[in-house]
């Protein structure tokens, strides 16, 4: 990729569109009035995706954007068990009865910090509460350093069948200055213990744009990681934020990469995978060819959600715990970030949403357009605007950054068909940041 253009177009505060509109466009407005509203009005018979977000660490690595709390003793995971069965129940009871459910992920934090029978009892809960059936994906985070034999065990026992490693980066000078020194061998372990005990699906987390990371480093890690073969990798940039992110500051800002070099390491480790028999998976995923992601894109099916990339297929999320965004029929939720607070609401037989956003026609097909884009790295602007009731051309003058793309050879357009061209994929977000209408309003 030429420089003059990454640094034209490339900005590292673009937003990632796991969601559209994006949180900062979220207001009070929506609150828990309102969200028990559009739970009830869910269709009783459509299936939905669970995300529960367990916000504990035994360490906090510096480089993480999510709200998580560092704990050494299990009293305060105890607790907060106890709250978000009680938040399942609420919201269980809001919605229409025997929900059925198509994928459930637990999220963090550090969910496997929950002790096995505990976690056992949790999803004897989510089962006792909604229909969850032998063919729904029941996804695990797991932190390979605290990840015990005993876990692995309770995990297969309950019905898990994919589980996604934190890794980020197998060199020991990058761990060391992001407060996450993880051993191969410990990484290695993990996958082990989950496939003895029936847990074969495995997802990776890799990470470029750490301090004292080079474009071998991030090879390197990427051979690593390969070696081990899982499923599917995401290869994410680190999103250095410490005015919002605290944790941030202590990470020497001097040790970063600039963004030319950033683009370097993403394309490096991109040929990696790629070259390892890895499918290129929308802006940053990469999955073998018989992974769900790849039949799913393959078949024009790939999704992106509040979790990122998905091969489900619901239009419905429900968050639990704090934190957690929902996507109901007529728009998004959020619960309350700070876990006491949301402790407090759901002790006192309410539900925790803090915030959300009612969506518009526009808003729907603005969503629809940039979710292809981040899925396809393509999108039929005229048939979706067609489909949805409205005017492309409308649509297409709108997006004025369009024109500046296209005139750099970053995008094809013809007929209203936009297509990034393979080699600027580094630039989707500056793609689909071209439709959207609230971009200029948010503080980036």
């Amino acid at each position: 990729m030429q420089i003059s253009i990454l640094e034209k177009h490339y900005d590292a505060r673009l937003p990632w569109y796991t969601i559209y509109p994006t949180v900062p466009e979220f207001s009070a407005v929506v609150g828990a009035e309102t969200c028990e509203k559009w739970l009830r009005e869910l269709p009783a018979g459509d299936a939905v995706s669970l995300y529960l977000h367990i916000p504990f660490c035994r360490s906090i690595c510096w480089y993480c954007g999510f709200p998580t709390t560092f704990t050494r003793r299990n009293a305060p995971i105890h607790d907060y068990l106890a709250v978000l069965r009680e938040e399942i129940r609420l919201v269980a009871e809001q919605a229409p009865k025997d929900l059925p459910v198509s994928d459930v992920h637990f999220g963090g934090g550090t969910p496997t910090l929950i002790k096995p029978a505990e976690f056992m009892a949790l999803m004897e809960v989510l089962r006792r509460r909604f229909a969850l059936r032998k063919t729904t994906t029941i996804a695990v985070e797991i932190d390979p350093r605290t990840f015990t034999v005993e876990m692995a065990e309770a995990l297969g026992a309950a019905g898990v069948n994919r589980a996604s490693l934190g890794v980020q980066s197998f060199d020991p000078i990058v761990q060391k200055a992001i407060n996450r020194v993880q051993s191969e061998a410990q990484t290695a372990a993990a996958i082990e213990n989950l496939r003895q005990h029936g847990i074969g699906r495995i997802n990776f987390d890799l990470i470029f744009g750490l301090p004292h990371q080079t474009v071998q480093s991030c090879v390197e890690s990427a051979t690593t990681a390969v070696a081990m073969r899982p499923d599917r990798l995401a290869v994410f940039g680190y999103a250095h934020v410490p005015s919002y992110m605290k944790r941030q500051r202590l990470i020497d800002e001097a040790a970063l990469p600039d963004y030319a070099t950033r683009a370097q390491q993403a394309a490096a480790v991109a040929d990696k995978l790629v070259a390892a028999g890895y499918q290129p998976i929308g802006l940053d995923h990469f999955a073998l060819p018989n992974d769900e992601l790849s039949l799913a894109q393959k078949t024009g099916r790939l999704r992106r959600n509040s979790l990122g990339y998905s091969a489900d297929t619901c239009n419905t999320v429900i968050g639990l715990g704090p934190s957690a965004i929902g996507r109901l029929g007529n728009g998004y939720v959020q619960n309350e970030v700070v876990t006491g607070s949301y402790s407090q609401h759901i002790r006192a037989g309410r539900l925790a949403t803090s915030k959300g956003y009612r969506l518009t026609s526009e808003d729907r097909v603005r969503a629809a357009i940039i979710e292809r884009l981040m899925c396809d790295l393509e999108a039929d602007v005229s048939a979706i605007c067609t489909a949805h009731g409205f005017d492309p051309l409308s649509f297409l003058d709108s997006a004025e950054r369009l024109t500046m793309l296209a005139e750099d050879g970053i995008v094809d357009i013809q007929n209203g068909f936009i297509r990034l061209r393979q080699e600027h994929r580094f630039l989707l977000r500056a793609v689909a940041a071209a439709f959207d209408a609230h971009l200029d309003r948010k503080p980036y």
